[in-house]
């Protein structure tokens, strides 16, 4: 549930990141604030695309459901992962197709794009770039003085991308960030991992 807030705290928040985790069947999202660069959380959530038919209603319904949450919370960045390289094909364009559409939002509100690997999330949570989605959920939950929901692991990987992108502020918006890119290969591995994200 989102935290309200009154207009004089408002104003004296540096900035709101909305990560996001996109996804055709599950999409994560996580609303941080920063003030004196302290983190706390402000909402966090997964959109449930697998009950929509067709993979064009499905983006639709990311599209409109992104920019809901842009109009509420009033991002001043978006965070996101980055896309994926490897051999299938298409799985990695029905996933592009839904960061695509998650950025598109926020093009269109004028919000600036960072994109972060999801081994470059991991080691900046946890330290390590092969953690489990349930280390990570521990580590954004204490980063956040937050008690998560533990099955919300794509949830709790947005916050963990916004956290990302707050520790690593030097990013220049509308780039990516200056970490490895992704291994052709890493694709195949997350879509052994994360089955039920795309179909």
């Amino acid at each position: 549930m989102p935290i309200p807030l009154a207009a004089s705290e408002l104003d004296s928040y540096d900035k709101i990141i909305l990560g996001v985790d996109p996804g055709t069947q599950i999409a994560g999202y996580g609303v941080i604030r920063i003030h004196k660069d302290q983190m706390s959380m402000m909402q966090y959530g997964v959109i449930h695309l697998s009950k929509y038919s067709t993979h064009e209603l499905k983006l639709k319904k990311l599209f409109d459901r992104m920019i809901q949450l842009i109009e509420e919370h009033l991002p001043d960045e978006m965070a996101i992962e980055d896309p994926f390289f490897g051999k299938n094909v298409q799985a990695m364009l029905k996933l592009g197709r839904a960061q695509g559409v998650a950025m598109a939002a926020a093009l269109s509100r004028g919000i600036p794009i960072v994109e972060y690997s999801p081994r470059k999330v991991k080691q900046s949570v946890t330290g390590n770039g092969n953690a489990s989605k349930e280390q990570v959920s521990h580590m954004v939950s204490h980063l956040l003085n937050a008690e998560l929901n533990p099955e919300f692991f794509d949830a709790t990987d947005a916050l963990a991308i916004a956290i990302c992108h707050h520790f690593h502020k030097n990013a220049l918006p509308g780039t990516k960030s200056t970490g490895k890119k992704s291994k052709k290969g890493d694709w195949s591995a997350f879509i052994n991992e994360n089955p039920n994200r795309i179909s």
